[in-house]
């Protein structure tokens, strides 16, 4: 049921991106030199209304926070991320737009698909070598949520009750998404 679930899931958001227009490398670039901000608009409204209605089904009941699952802070994750927001800003691709373009025929997707896949068997071909040094120290004591809400993670900032942080980010995000112009 969950592998259904997952595939069901993962149809809408492809099918999201597509109308959206995130399958399009072009596109992706135009948001990136902040020439056409309607993909920026869609992402920022996604995550606004995603993390408001996830906390508020959390803080309700319906979804247990024992489900949600947190990654590790470390020096190499920051390092990853850099390189992907490169590869995204060159190749106009990040995984998931890659694959939708994909599925929607584009013959460049191919090329950074095979590349994502290239870059997962070195690292795991690498692993090893490099497990013990600076890239996995943790930062700030590894698995932590900026507010409390879940008994698994520490919270950088306790005093703060995460439902509310969450919600309040949510907003600001959705707001932005409402403000910001479709052109510049």
């Amino acid at each position: 049921m969950d592998t259904l679930l997952a595939i069901i899931l993962g149809i809408f958001f492809g099918f999201a991106l597509q109308r959206v227009g995130a399958n399009n490398p072009q596109n992706i670039i135009n948001m990136l030199r902040l020439k056409d901000l309607h993909l920026m608009k869609a992402i920022f409204f996604a995550i606004g209304i995603s993390s408001t209605l996830l906390f508020l089904l959390m803080a309700v009941g319906i979804i247990d926070s024992g489900h949600l699952s947190v990654k590790s802070s470390y020096f190499g994750v920051i390092l990853g991320g850099a390189l992907l927001g490169l590869g995204f800003a060159i190749a106009g691709y990040c995984p998931g737009t890659s694959l939708t373009a994909l599925a929607d025929g584009r013959k460049d997707a191919l090329f950074f698909v095979g590349g994502g896949l290239v870059g997962a068997l070195v690292y795991t071909l690498v692993y090893g070598t490099i497990e013990e040094t600076w890239l996995f120290d943790k930062i700030a004591g590894g698995k932590v949520m900026l507010a409390t809400g879940s008994e698994k993670f520490e919270p950088l900032l306790p005093m703060i009750p995460g439902t509310l942080l969450a919600v309040a980010i949510g907003i600001v995000f959705m707001l932005i998404a409402w403000k910001l112009p479709e052109k510049i």
